[in-house]
């Protein structure tokens, strides 16, 4: 399974990114890192015949990798351009989960403004009544 696993990774990884990096990981599976789009992909055995486990993520500060922010089961038989086009898809949804969510137009929410102190009948109901009362 492994020989079928990183002959479809370095098919794929031509494929996606002229730089590349493939490797073996401990589980059995295989790896391939694209350093300047910083994104990973694995290929591992599902126990299914022709089968694997595709999953996604992204790289950290320092080359290591984060947690895969998305899997899918894949059929090894389909394509290698079929495979890939999955592939470009579970990285599409890796890049959009990594962007910061732009701030509404204008100023950042909540900018300027003071925050509102909370009223004396909240206060009274978190035990602030009670210390006046001992007063």
């Amino acid at each position: 399974m492994y020989t079928q696993l990183r002959e479809t990774a370095t098919e794929l990884a031509r494929l996606l990114w002229r730089e590349h990096t493939v490797y073996r990981e401990r589980g059995g599976g295989v790896v391939i890192r694209g350093e300047h789009v910083g994104r990973w992909i694995s290929l591992g055995p599902t126990g299914g015949k022709d089968q694997a486990l595709l999953r996604a993520g992204r790289l950290l500060d320092g080359g290591t990798t984060a947690p895969a922010r998305t899997e899918v089961v894949v059929d090894l038989t389909a394509g290698t351009t079929e495979l890939a086009a999955v592939c470009r898809s579970l990285l599409a949804e890796v890049a959009a989960a990594a962007e910061p969510v732009p701030a509404p137009s204008g100023r950042r929410q909540g900018a300027g403004r003071k925050q509102e102190k909370p009223d004396r009948g909240a206060r009274a109901a978190r035990g602030g009544a009670a210390r006046e009362a001992r007063g």
